[in-house]
């Protein structure tokens, strides 16, 4: 009788993948359970030492990151991208700023147009107010409608970028420091779509939002109020928010990509809003780079499926 010889099983196709993340969003992104499916899939993820040059480290199928420019002071990210042509970073630092930056975050939006009937898309009104630039808070009732609300300039990283307020009369704009972006707020039945982005995977959520404020309303309220105790108070109920309609399918991957056209970027959020008066009319009130993927369901899948097209060309920088 023949001896039974066990076939080989094939051999998968290992990647290397750096990744250099602070340790709060390490924490959230790198979890137990995307490691041991990244690690199923191929994929094994290697924490980069901020300390030492990149080249030293690497090299890498492509490096993943949340780093801020000071950051990358000591890895040298142009040696390593010289002597390592086909292992992109996502995202290039220099492309990432821009969406550090309130003033240019939203600019990739300027141009977008819907192709779908009876659908718009835009930024609410919004201005900078510079340091420099107190002067022009004298002048912003001719600008926008109160309410209005006040973002930090700058996002960094640290806690002060968000701290984002609403502000209900010009009272309220003195005790502002700037600089601050100020953008109208429109009411949008707190309710907030957030889509996110990983090349071309795209998904959208529904969450809460800040509660509207009627025109009576806001005649009553006087200087600015911290996003975080609106929040507080609200008591939207999560059967209102499921009730929410999510835009339409099409849009959201339109919109999306058009951002990473725009942006060169691919991993992101949007963040959406409907307005209240106008079912038809949406807004984008932020863009964030690296936005927190664990917190939608079988992020595994959705990161993992990004990486594997990164390492294996298929997706567009």
């Amino acid at each position: 009788m023949p001896e039974l010889v066990a076939e080989e099983q094939p051999q998968i196709q290992r990647y290397r993948i750096g990744y250099a993340m602070p340790p709060k969003k390490l924490k959230d992104f790198l979890g137990t359970t995307l490691l041991d499916y990244t690690k199923q899939r191929g994929i094994d993820l290697i924490q980069i030492d901020l300390t030492k040059p990149l080249a030293q480290q690497g090299p890498f199928h492509c490096v993943l990151h949340k780093l801020y420019s000071q950051e990358w002071a000591q890895l040298n990210l142009d040696q390593y991208t010289s002597q390592n042509p086909h292992g992109p970073v996502f995202d290039p630092p220099h492309l990432v700023e821009r969406l550090h930056n309130r003033s240019s975050m939203l600019d990739a939006i300027t141009n977008f147009k819907a192709t779908s009937e009876n659908v718009t898309v835009s930024i609410p009104n919004q201005v900078v107010i510079d340091v420099n630039d107190v002067n022009a808070i004298d002048q912003l009732s001719s600008t926008l409608r109160f309410p209005v609300i006040a973002k930090p300039l700058i996002v960094d990283g640290t806690m002060h970028s968000h701290e984002l307020c609403l502000v209900f009369d010009r009272e309220g704009l003195k005790t502002l420091s700037p600089p601050v972006v100020l953008q109208e707020f429109v009411n949008h039945g707190g309710v907030v779509f957030k889509v996110y982005v990983a090349g071309e995977h795209v998904t959208c959520v529904k969450r809460r939002s800040l509660p509207d404020v009627t025109e009576e309303k806001a005649k009553t309220l006087k200087g600015t109020v911290p996003f975080s105790l609106i929040s507080n108070v609200s008591v939207q109920d999560e059967k209102d928010i499921e009730k929410a309609e999510t835009p339409p399918e099409s849009l959201i991957t339109e919109l999306a990509r058009a951002l990473r056209e725009g942006t060169g970027l691919n991993l992101f959020n949007v963040d959406v809003i409907r307005d209240g008066g106008d079912c038809g009319r949406y807004y984008v009130i932020d863009v964030n780079y690296f936005p927190g993927y664990s917190k939608l369901p079988s992020y595994e899948s959705f990161v993992t499926d990004f990486l594997l097209d990164c390492v294996q060309n298929k997706t567009t920088k």
